[in-house]
C-alpha cells in the first residue's frame, strides 16, 4: 500500500509548476519505489495496470485527457525505470517545448498537435497552390482551357490598369488619363447630399442645353428705332447700382438683364419706357431668386416715383406672357462656381472672375455667348492676371472649354479693361475692399499687357457700335 500512495503523488504531480518545491524528493522516493517494484514481478504488473495512462509495457504513449500534455513526464519516467537518473526527468518537462517544435516528440497532445497539425499542412499548401496550377496549365497546350489563362497573364502584363480604368475610377481614385491627368473631384462631396455629386454631370450637361434656348437676340437693336447700345449700358449700370443698395444675390442681376434682353428681342419698345423694362425685370427677378423680395414700393420709390405700383405690376405681367413664364435661366454664377471647384476655391480669382462677368452684362458684345463661356473666359482670366499657373487639364474638363476657345470672349474682357471708365456704379461697386479692388486690379493690368492680347481692330468695332 505505500506504493500506491507514492504512485499517487507522482502521477498528480505536474513538472512543469515552478512553485513545486517537493519536486525532487518525490523523484527520488518514486526512483527509489520503482527500484523495489522492477525486482517484484507481480507488483510491476499491477503498476502498469494502474499506470496505464502513463507507460504500457511496449514504451508507447497514450493520452491523458485530465492532465494535459504531459507526454514527455511519462517518456521520461520510462528512462528512469531503466537507468534510475533524477535530472533527466526535469530537464525533459521543462524543454517539453523546444522539443515539440523540433520533432523529438513523435506524438502530442490532441490540443497542441492539432494546431501544429493544421499550420504545418496549410502553409506548405498555400505556398505551392499558385505554382502547382500555373505549372500545370502551362505544359499542357492540348487542353483547350489553357489558351485563355495564356492571354489574361499577359493583358494584365502589358494592359492591367487600362483594363481595370472604369472600376478604379467609380470608387473615386481621381482618374488620370494617359495624356492628360484630369482629377475626378466630384467624388469628395458624395458624402454631402447638398452637392447632389451623383446628378452633377447631368445638371451641368442640362444647364448648357438650356443656355442656348435662354440667349437673347443680339442684334435686336436693329429693330429698336428708339434704342442704341449705349442706352442700354446706362440702363444695366443704373440696375447694379440698385442692386447693391438693395443687397441682392448676383443671380438676381443676372437673371434681371436677361429677362431685359430676351424682352427686348421679341418687343418693341419706346424710349421712355426703356426704365419700366428695367425696373421690372429686377422685381422679377428677386420674386424669383431672393428668399425675402423687395416689395414693390420700393422698386417705384428707387425710380423717383417715375412708375406707380400698377404700372409696375401691369408691365410685370406684360413681360412675364412675353417670356411665357420662362425663367429657366443658366445662372454664370453656377458655372463659376463649378470651375471654382477645380480651382480649389481660391476667393480672389473667384471674385475677380464676379467683376470680369459682370462686363458681359454692361458690353452689348458678350450677348452672342452662352453663360458656360463668359464664366469661363472669366475664371481664365482672373487667373492669368493673379497668376495662378496655366490652364491645366482639369480646369479645362470643368469649364468645358480650352484655351482656343475661351480666346474670343477673353479677347473682349481685355478689351473692355483698356478702355476708359464709362460705367460708374459698375467700377466704384468693384472698387471696393470688400471686393478686393478688382476694377482697379485688372485695369491697371489691362494697361500693361493690352498690347499682348487685344488687336486695335476690336476696339474700332466698338467705337462703331457706341456710335
Amino acid at each position: 500500500m505505500p506504493q500506491a500512495r507514492s504512485l499517487r503523488t507522482r502521477g498528480t504531480m505536474n513538472e512543469n509548476d515552478e512553485n513545486g518545491p517537493s519536486a525532487r524528493v518525490t523523484r527520488a522516493k518514486a526512483a527509489a519505489l520503482t527500484s523495489d517494484v522492477s525486482a517484484a514481478g507481480a507488483k510491476k504488473t499491477l503498476q502498469t495496470k494502474r499506470t496505464a495512462s502513463t507507460t504500457t509495457a511496449t514504451g508507447t504513449q497514450r493520452p491523458r485527457a485530465a492532465l494535459g500534455d504531459v507526454s514527455n513526464v511519462n517518456k521520461t519516467e520510462g528512462a528512469e525505470a531503466k537507468a534510475g537518473k533524477k535530472p533527466v526527468a526535469a530537464k525533459a518537462g521543462l524543454t517539453s517545448k523546444a522539443t515539440v517544435q523540433t520533432g523529438g516528440v513523435q506524438k502530442l497532445s490532441r490540443t497542441n498537435s492539432s494546431r501544429t497539425a493544421t499550420r504545418t499542412a496549410l502553409q506548405p499548401r498555400d505556398l505551392n497552390k499558385k505554382p502547382a496550377t500555373n505549372a500545370h496549365k502551362r505544359p499542357s497546350p492540348k487542353d483547350p482551357s489553357d489558351e485563355p489563362p495564356r492571354k489574361k497573364p499577359e493583358l494584365g502584363r502589358k494592359t492591367g490598369p487600362i483594363v481595370e480604368e472604369p472600376e478604379v475610377k467609380e470608387p473615386g481614385i481621381s482618374g488620370k488619363d494617359l495624356n492628360d491627368a484630369v482629377q475626378d473631384l466630384d467624388t469628395e462631396d458624395l458624402d454631402d447630399p447638398l452637392m447632389a455629386a451623383e446628378y452633377v454631370v447631368e445638371i451641368f450637361e442640362y444647364l448648357k442645353d438650356l443656355e442656348i434656348i435662354t440667349l437673347p437676340n443680339p442684334d435686336y437693336i436693329d429693330h429698336q428705332p428708339d434704342l442704341e447700345w449705349k442706352m442700354r449700358g446706362i440702363l444695366v449700370d443704373w440696375l447694379i447700382e440698385v442692386h447693391t443698395r438693395f443687397r441682392l444675390l448676383p443671380e438676381t442681376l443676372f437673371l434681371a438683364v436677361n429677362i431685359i434682353d430676351r424682352f427686348l428681342s421679341a418687343e418693341v419698345v419706346a424710349l421712355d419706357r426703356l426704365q419700366l423694362v428695367g425696373v421690372t425685370a429686377m422685381f422679377i427677378a428677386s420674386k424669383y431668386e431672393e428668399v425675402l423680395s423687395p416689395h414693390v414700393a420700393n422698386f417705384s420709390h428707387v425710380a423717383d416715383e417715375t412708375f406707380s405700383d400698377k404700372e409696375i405690376l401691369d408691365a410685370e405681367r406684360h413681360v412675364l406672357a412675353t417670356l411665357e413664364y420662362n425663367m429657366s435661366f443658366p445662372n454664370p454664377m453656377n458655372f463659376l462656381r463649378r470651375i471654382s471647384k477645380a480651382d480649389n476655391y481660391d476667393i480672389q480669382t473667384r471674385t475677380l472672375g464676379k467683376y470680369l462677368m459682370e462686363i458681359s452684362l454692361l458690353d452689348h458684345r458678350f450677348m452672342g455667348f452662352p453663360q458656360s463661356h463668359i464664366s469661363a473666359a472669366a475664371m481664365y482670366l482672373a487667373r492669368l492676371i493673379l497668376e495662378r499657373g496655366p490652364w491645366d487639364a482639369t480646369l479645362a474638363h470643368y469649364a468645358g472649354y480650352t484655351e482656343e476657345e475661351i480666346d474670343p470672349v477673353f479677347q473682349l474682357m481685355v478689351d473692355y479693361l483698356h478702355r476708359p471708365v464709362s460705367h460708374e456704379a459698375f467700377f466704384k461697386k468693384y472698387a471696393s475692399k470688400k471686393f478686393l479692388k478688382a476694377s482697379i486690379l485688372t485695369r491697371q493690368w489691362a494697361k500693361k499687357y493690352h498690347h499682348l492680347y487685344v488687336d486695335g481692330s476690336e476696339q474700332s468695332s466698338y467705337a462703331k457700335d457706341e456710335q
